[in-house]
Formats: C-alpha cells, structure tokens, sequence
C-alpha cells in the first residue's frame, strides 16, 4: 500500500518516517520530498508498506497524529494521473492557442490566400 504523508516537521527524514510507520509492518520503501533547488524538505513524504491490511491500520491510527511536534496528515496515495506531456500547453484545456480559431466561426485565417494585394492597397511607395 503506498501511503502519503504531509505536514511533517522540516527537519523528519526518510529514517524517522520509516521508524514510525515499521510500528505497523513491513515498509518496503520511505521518502521525503526536498526542493530541488534549496535542499530543504517540502515537509511531505510516501511510505510504501508490504501488507495492505497494515497499511490500512497506520493509516488508521497516524492521520491526525503528533510526529516530532507536527499534526500529521496521512492518506492513502493515488497514483499520479498520465499527462499528454510535461510542457507550457497542458493546463490549456482544448482551448486553441491560434487567434482565428475554426470552432469560433472564424475563417480569417485563410485571408494570406485570397491574395497580396488585398494588403497592398493604399499604400502608396512614390512618397519615398
């Protein structure tokens, strides 16, 4: 069972969540989330427990807890949606990003194919 955990104290490490949780059974894997760029904790973790009935029971007994000064909260961890890719456009929602969009009606996209001289005129080069 993978088991998330936040709220934790800045200074807990994957060492003394592990201690916790091996209250409760086998804890397979711990971690504590850092930034990356400081190398302070985030202050939330993942503990991955081998029994899920003992999961289930930490769970249980640690959401809302007192951990090294902190009130922990403890959930169980869905497991992180798939994204199309990891760039600027994946919040956008099927929203087009082009200014003359077809689904608005729009069709003045096609305007570079009606013709040059439709931006020619007026424009009167003599005056140089």
């Amino acid at each position: 069972m993978n088991i998330f955990v936040a709220k934790l104290n800045p200074s807990t490490d994957a060492d003394g969540l592990k201690e916790l949780f091996s209250g409760f059974g086998e804890v397979t894997s711990s971690k504590v989330i850092m930034d990356r760029e400081t190398g302070r904790s985030k202050c939330f973790g993942f503990i991955e427990m081998a029994d899920e009935e003992a999961g289930a029971k930490a769970l249980n007994a640690l959401n809302d807890s007192e951990f090294e000064g902190n009130i922990i909260v403890v959930k169980k961890s869905e497991p992180k949606p798939e994204s199309a890719g990891n760039n600027y456009r994946s919040n956008d929602r099927g929203r087009s990003n082009n200014r003359y969009d077809s689904r608005r009606g729009d069709d003045r996209r096609n305007d570079r194919d009606r013709g040059r001289d439709r931006n020619d005129r007026g424009f009167d080069t003599s005056k140089w």
